[in-house]
C-alpha cells in the first residue's frame, strides 16, 4: 500500500458527504431501521446487554453495501440491514462479533485499575451517572484509559468486518491486516479523527448557541441539535467507506450465499 498523505482524512469526509447527498433520504432510513432494531435487541432479558455489541461487525456491513449501492446507482433499503446476515462468511462475522464483544470488555473492565470499577459500573447500569459519582471517584482519567486502551481495538476491528466478507479471510487474519493497514494510514486517519472531533462537538456546539441566541428555549435548541446529530453520525457511517476504498480498492463484493 503506498503511503496517503496527511490530508487524504479530509478527503474521506469530503467523500462521506457526498455519498450522503445522493441518497439522503435512503440512506436515513436504513440508518433509523438499524437503531430501532438496536433498541428492540436491548430489551431482550440479558442478552439485549451483549447482542448489540455482538452483531456490530455484521451490521456494519449494511453502510458499506449501501456505499457500495449509491456508487453503482442502486437502491436503498432496509433489508440491506441483512447483508451481513445473507454473507457466505457469516458464521466468521458473527465469531468476529464475539471477540469485538471481548475487547469492549477488556477495555472497559480495565478502567478498574483507574477508578476501582466506578466506570464499569456506569456502563452495566449499575451506578447512576451523577455530579456526586464524578466528583467522589476517578471516573474522568478511567474513561480517558479506556480510550486510548480502545485505539489500537478499533485499528483491529475497523476493515475486519469487510475482510472477512469480502476478502474471505479469517477473523484472526483480518484483525491483523486491518490493525496494520490502519497504521500504515496512521496520518490520514489522526487528521480524520480530528475533523470529525471537529464536526462532532464544534460544529454542533456552536449551532447550539446561535440556537439560543436567535431563539431561545431549550425545546428549540433540541429541536436542531436531534436531527443534526442524526444527520452527522448517518454522513460519519458514509465516511467509512471512503476509508477501505482508499486502502484496498474499489469494493468487489461476492454474491450472497
Amino acid at each position: 500500500m503506498e503511503k496517503l498523505p496527511a490530508a487524504t482524512g479530509l478527503l474521506w469526509i469530503k467523500q462521506g458527504f457526498a455519498l450522503f447527498r445522493k441518497r439522503p433520504a435512503e440512506v436515513s432510513m436504513l440508518f433509523l431501521a438499524y437503531m430501532f432494531l438496536m433498541l428492540a435487541l436491548g430489551i431482550i432479558p440479558l442478552l439485549g446487554q451483549v447482542l448489540p455489541l455482538m452483531l456490530v461487525p455484521a451490521f456494519s456491513l449494511a453502510f458499506l453495501q449501501a456505499c457500495v449501492n449509491i456508487e453503482q446507482g442502486k437502491r436503498i433499503t432496509p433489508g440491506l440491514l441483512l447483508t451481513g446476515f445473507r454473507s457466505a462468511a457469516v458464521a466468521n462475522l458473527l465469531k468476529l462479533g464475539v471477540a469485538y464483544l471481548l475487547a469492549a470488555i477488556v477495555v472497559v473492565g480495565a478502567s478498574s485499575l483507574i477508578d476501582g470499577g466506578v466506570f464499569w459500573s456506569v456502563i452495566t447500569g449499575q451506578t447512576l451517572l451523577d455530579a456526586k459519582t464524578v466528583q467522589d471517584s476517578d471516573l474522568a482519567s478511567a474513561m480517558l484509559f479506556s480510550a486510548l486502551l480502545y485505539v489500537p481495538v478499533s485499528m483491529a476491528f475497523w476493515y475486519a468486518a469487510p475482510l472477512v466478507a469480502w476478502h474471505q479471510m479469517g477473523v484472526a487474519k483480518a484483525l491483523f491486516y486491518s490493525f496494520f493497514a490502519v497504521s500504515g494510514a496512521a496520518r490520514p486517519f489522526l487528521v480524520y479523527g480530528l475533523g470529525w472531533g471537529i464536526i462532532g462537538i464544534v460544529f454542533p456546539a456552536v449551532v447550539s448557541l446561535l440556537a439560543v441566541a436567535l431563539l431561545g428555549g431549550s425545546v428549540a435548541v433540541m429541536a436542531i441539535l436531534m436531527p443534526l446529530s442524526v444527520a452527522l453520525t448517518i454522513i460519519m457511517y458514509c465516511s467509512f467507506y471512503p476509508t477501505y476504498t482508499a486502502v484496498f480498492g474499489t469494493a468487489e463484493v461476492p454474491p450472497a450465499a
